[in-house]
């Protein structure tokens, strides 16, 4: 019995003294891409990231001193001090609160997991400068992307909305272009930011002048990584009638002045009767 209790004793003792001396320890506070509190030696996983795309590491300045001291100041630049050949990086603003520093994958890297060793700096020896093991995994799979419908209809000369949602997996604030190949006299590529691990839904019109029906591709594609691409087939039916104009302008953007929105309105509600009385 008194040996048992003297082994539970010294096994409090022991995780008893580990915690004093960890919780009086410097640590690192990651807030972004991931949330977690580092010391000396540890490591991190980042996610995923394309090649070519650059992403942040966003870090607390505050710590601890070795006796247990809390600095706001502690840590005055973040910075990488070993990345995989060919990636670049740029070190936090020196005294920003938080700290953020970015990022760049080389373009050709391979799939695969990549470390990186980085470095939180004391210019002043309040605490000893901590470094850690940071991984990041390469790979073109960042992008989940829909589009609410690759049938649409029209009226002649009536924008209609495409409404596509992305969902960006990856950790890069990357920015995307949304755009429509195929419609005669169209060009409209339009850019969108996507902040990494977020899903946002846009709208991006088109419309043509002549009716028809008309085959086009609806893009998406990473401005800064070109494996990072989908291509969605569709087909616009434009049909000139007084009644499918009605419906258009309901779906499309307005491009006339804001004085005809009522106009536009009421159109749409003489389309929604007609459907609701005679579908």
């Amino acid at each position: 019995m008194a040996m048992r209790f003297l082994y539970r004793y010294l096994v409090f003792s022991l995780c008893l003294t580990s915690f004093l001396l960890i919780s009086g320890a410097t640590y690192l506070t990651i807030q972004d891409p991931i949330s977690t509190q580092l010391y000396q030696n540890g490591s991190i996983s980042l996610g995923k990231v394309a090649p070519g795309q650059s992403f942040s590491i966003v870090a607390s300045s505050t710590t601890t001193n070795d006796s247990g001291v809390i600095l706001t100041d502690g840590w005055d630049t973040l910075k990488a001090i070993q990345l995989p050949p060919g990636w670049t990086s740029q070190p936090s603003p020196s005294y920003a609160n938080p700290m953020k520093m970015k990022i760049t994958v080389i373009a050709e890297a391979a799939n695969g997991t990549y470390p990186m060793v980085i470095e939180a700096v004391n210019y002043y020896g309040k605490v000893d400068n901590l470094t850690f093991n940071a991984y990041m995994n390469v790979t073109p799979n960042v992008l989940n992307s829909s589009v609410s419908s690759t049938q649409l209809v029209a009226g002649v000369g009536q924008p209609t909305n495409i409404r596509v949602t992305i969902n960006n997996t990856g950790a890069s604030d990357d920015p995307f272009v949304i755009n429509a190949s195929g419609l005669p006299a169209w060009d409209l590529p339009i850019s969108v930011i996507a902040a990494h691990s977020t899903t946002n839904t846009y709208l991006y019109p088109v419309f043509v002048n002549e009716p028809g029906v008309y085959k086009f591709n609806f893009t998406i594609d990473s401005a800064t990584s070109p494996l990072v691409h989908r291509t969605y087939p569709m087909v616009l039916t434009v049909q000139s009638s007084l009644l499918n104009d009605y419906s258009a302008t309901g779906q499309g953007v307005i491009l006339s002045p804001v004085i005809y929105e009522p106009v536009y309105a009421f159109m749409q509600l003489i389309n929604y009767l007609y459907r609701l009385v005679f579908s």
